[in-house]
């Protein structure tokens, strides 16, 4: 079934049952069809029939979950931005995507008031593109991962199947609608016929209205962040009586520490630990495994577990060989959740993407080894990481500082706890140009222009100044020796 004919299901059964609840505001099943379809609408008739993206810009609004359904009702892929993404980046994605129309909540209230029923034979179908996603890129240009229907339906059906989810769950939405772990609540939440429920960034940034919020939730399935939980683990009352209905807590976007296990497994009896994993390109996860006291015992660090069932993750040596058991290779993801490639980049795609076995593959740039039937991450091969589920290409917050006035080359490094990047640092070479003052009003100004370049999430935390380089034999500079300058 057709996902948005599973989500009209539950419009036309329980009508009235919250589908999305964010802050104050709540927004019903029968809600987000009648508005979605009028939406469709009004982009048939604007956009008329081509299907080029349509930039969704908001920040957990129920509106946005219109505008998405809305896109794809019409049959245009929807690009989701947050607001925390600044002015520049944004216009820099809207001409990247070719997108001819940017939705915001207010708009999208506005033009889906009136009951229109949505176009017939226009919606998003098989391996057309269902959403783009722009991620960090290595140039300092944000790329646009296509995920089409295919295989968007592909993960949901994979997910429901492994956790035959109860009808009317409540889903917890920590992560902003521009990460795709967002479509493991959102998409698996309304297919299902849950509620989701969303923490906003201003949730996050009071504790006592965070938890608050997360009392008064009614979760059942926990998406997030590992961080997340462990900025959740910090308040003692974070426990059983806070949230008595949770059933599992899911976790994709960084590693999973075993202690976050631990102390989970501790405070919330009965309830079930996953771990997954996959690159947005592999639409949200791919691979999984329920950590329990077992396997918690037996494995440091953690496994991504076991593929979802049709797909091939073979351990590659430098030789493009399987490597044996045990031996550290390159991670590969060949299955029908392999997007198509990225937005108007075939060098990128080429680069990236390839066959093996008759289907899409993608090279992960993940070291990973196998052991005991079991898969294992074993960080990133380059200079990509992992910041809080969000994913930095350093070469991205590089190649942005560079472009600053005062700024002659920059080096950009994340600082690691037990393996986990938990901030970045930037070295900087100053130019003719440098802003004056001293080396913390210097550093106060780089991180002001920067941002208006690049998400918050992208700005380093700490600013060194110095005059060279250390450099490698073969010329580089020498990441390596000022990783030590932090230790």
């Amino acid at each position: 079934m057709h996902l948005l004919d599973r989500i009209d299901r539950w419009a036309r059964r329980a009508p009235e049952r919250l589908a999305h609840i964010s802050g104050e505001r709540a927004l019903t099943y029968g809600e987000l069809v009648r508005r979605s379809d009028a939406l469709a609408a009004y982009l048939a008739e604007t956009l008329g029939g081509d299907h080029t993206p349509v930039v969704v810009l908001g920040h957990k609004e129920p509106e946005l979950l219109v505008g998405y359904l809305g896109a794809v009702k019409a049959g245009h892929p929807y690009v989701p931005v947050d607001t925390i993404v600044p002015a520049q980046r944004l216009e820099r994605i809207v001409a990247l995507a070719g997108a001819r129309l940017v939705l915001t909540p207010d708009q999208i209230a506005a033009l889906s008031a009136d009951p229109v029923p949505a176009p017939r034979g226009r919606r998003v179908e098989g391996e057309a593109p269902y959403y783009i996603l722009f991620t960090s890129g290595s140039t300092g240009e944000p790329k646009g991962v296509v995920i089409t229907l295919a295989n968007l339906t592909v993960f949901l059906d994979w997910m429901v199947a492994e956790h035959d989810f109860a009808e009317a769950e409540t889903f917890l939405n920590q992560v902003p609608y521009t990460f795709d772990v967002s479509l493991m609540d959102t998409a698996v939440g309304l297919v299902s016929g849950g509620t989701v429920f969303s923490i906003r960034r201003e949730d996050v940034a009071v504790p006592k209205r965070l938890f608050q919020a997360l009392a008064a939730s009614n979760v059942t399935t926990w998406v997030s962040t590992p961080s997340f939980a462990q900025v959740c683990l910090a308040e003692r009352t974070f426990a059983r009586p806070m949230l008595p209905r949770v059933r599992r807590f899911l976790f994709c976007g960084e590693v999973l520490p075993p202690q976050v296990v631990a102390q989970l497994l501790e405070r919330f009896p009965g309830a079930e630990v996953w771990n997954t994993y996959g690159p947005t390109e592999c639409t949200v996860a791919t691979t999984s495994i329920k950590v329990d006291h077992e396997v918690l015992a037996r494995y440091s660090p953690l496994p991504i577990g076991r593929p979802m069932p049709g797909v091939q993750m073979p351990i590659l040596g430098p030789d493009g060989a399987p490597v044996p058991p045990g031996e550290r290779g390159e991670i590969i993801i060949a299955g029908p959740n392999v997007s198509p490639g990225y937005l108007g980049r075939p060098d990128l795609t080429a680069r990236a993407f390839f066959e093996l076995g008759g289907q899409r593959a993608y090279h992960t740039g993940d070291w990973g080894h196998e052991q005991d039937g079991l898969l294992f991450c074993d960080g990133r091969m380059d200079n990509q990481v992992k910041l809080h589920g969000y994913r930095i290409e350093l070469g991205d917050v590089e190649a942005n500082l560079r472009a600053l006035p005062g700024v002659q080359d920059a080096v950009v490094l994340p600082v690691l706890k037990e393996g986990v990047a938990q901030w970045l640092a930037a070295f900087v070479i100053l130019g003719p140009q440098a802003p004056p003052g001293s080396d913390f009003a210097r550093a106060q100004a780089l991180a002001a222009q920067l941002g208006e370049r690049v998400p918050s999430y992208m700005v380093p935390r700490r600013f060194l100044f110095v005059d060279t380089f250390p450099m490698t034999p073969n010329g580089k500079a020498d990441r390596k020796a000022l990783a030590e300058r932090l230790a």
